[in-house]
């Protein structure tokens, strides 16, 4: 599975690459322009405000993605908890909301530019097309994933080595037929290869669009509009950051895998804001290809953040055990959602 994960990322940054190289063969001609804010257009002050903008994104990224992980030493804060719950629940309304107000609305501006030719940009909805693929796509890929895992247990014996599994071997040793004892240890890995699969689905859906928003913040001369975006993407990476660390420590993997998901999802915002920066004399955010690989780009991964926020997260909390035995508990659950996505979407105002 790690391996798939890799190659998730390797994917779709080689597609972006892909889109710039097409933008330096397709040359000047291709570039359509746009009238920029007076006053605003100053590359030297562009410069510093990236420069913060790299050092603070990462900074507030790894702070959000390692807090749920930190927080497994408190026992009122592990997984099982209520408090754990309602965090959760919260997260998952960050990452419903970016995919909706952000990553979504970025796709139709995109596809819908006046930079393109009205057929067929104008003529069909790319961008809730892509974005019902890509939902479908992920679908699949969840579904081989679990079957491919589940007909072959034998095969990813690091399993046993996770927390659910000795919690699930120490209840076997309490049941008297191996029957029972069998039932317990399937459920237990079953349920960690899900939260595993969820984890790392999350993380390409979010590294797609981190890196296309660091590439479109890096590669901008405009000071007045990078200082609120600074801002409104620490929050965001904090808020989105907290409920991908909620994922990964559910996953309950190994130091070195914990190391590798933190990283990637620190680094792709600054790695999309320095690549932004070194291309800025070639790229151009408002050229053709630019806008069609962008925009795809953003579909598919809001795809992937809509389908994973509403059915691997909310629909599989608020549908189990814990919440519906729970009213109390469900309804505050609902309070952090909406608080969650509500926040989100006051800083789409900005970012």
């Amino acid at each position: 599975m790690a391996a798939l994960f890799t190659k998730f990322h390797a994917f779709f940054l080689f597609l972006l690459l892909l889109s710039f190289a097409l933008q330096v063969v397709s040359g000047e001609d291709s570039q359509c322009v746009t009238e920029s804010t007076p006053g605003c257009h100053d590359k030297s002050k562009a410069l510093k405000l990236n420069l913060i903008a790299i050092a603070a994104i990462l900074i507030f990224s790894m702070i959000g993605v390692c807090l749920p992980l930190f927080t497994q030493s408190f026992p009122a804060l592990n997984p099982d908890s209520k408090a754990f719950s309602i965090i959760k629940a919260f997260a998952s309304g960050v990452i419903l909301a970016t995919g909706y107000m952000h990553v979504l609305p970025d796709s139709f501006a995109c596809l819908q530019s006046d930079c393109l030719p009205r057929h067929p940009w104008k003529k069909f909805p790319f961008s809730t097309f892509v974005a019902m693929l890509s939902a479908l796509l992920t679908l699949m890929l969840d579904s081989l994933a679990m079957s491919y895992h589940t007909g072959k247990p034998k095969a990813h014996a690091d399993f046993g080595s996770s927390r659910d599994l000795k919690k699930a071997a120490a209840t076997t040793e309490l049941h008297t037929t191996a029957g029972n004892g069998e039932l317990v240890h399937n459920d237990s890995h079953s349920k960690l290869l899900r939260h595993r699969v969820v984890a790392q689905v999350l993380e390409v859906g979010i590294v797609v669009h981190s890196v296309v928003i660091g590439l479109s913040l890096g590669a901008s001369h405009n000071p007045c509009m990078i200082r609120p975006l600074i801002i409104a993407m620490c929050f965001h990476q904090l808020f989105e950051g907290m409920g991908l660390g909620g994922c990964i420590l559910q996953a309950d993997y190994k130091l070195k895998m914990n190391m590798i998901m933190v990283f990637f999802f620190s680094i792709t915002t600054p790695f999309g804001i320095a690549l932004g920066l070194c291309l800025s004399n070639i790229y151009s955010e408002n050229s053709p290809i630019a806008l069609i690989v962008v925009g795809v780009l953003d579909a598919a991964s809001a795809g992937i953040l809509n389908y994973m926020a509403l059915v691997n997260l909310l629909a599989v909390d608020f549908m189990g055990s814990k919440l519906q035995q729970n009213v109390t508990l469900q309804m505050l659950a609902f309070l952090a959602v909406f608080l969650g996505a509500g926040g989100m979407s006051l800083l789409a105002k900005w970012a």
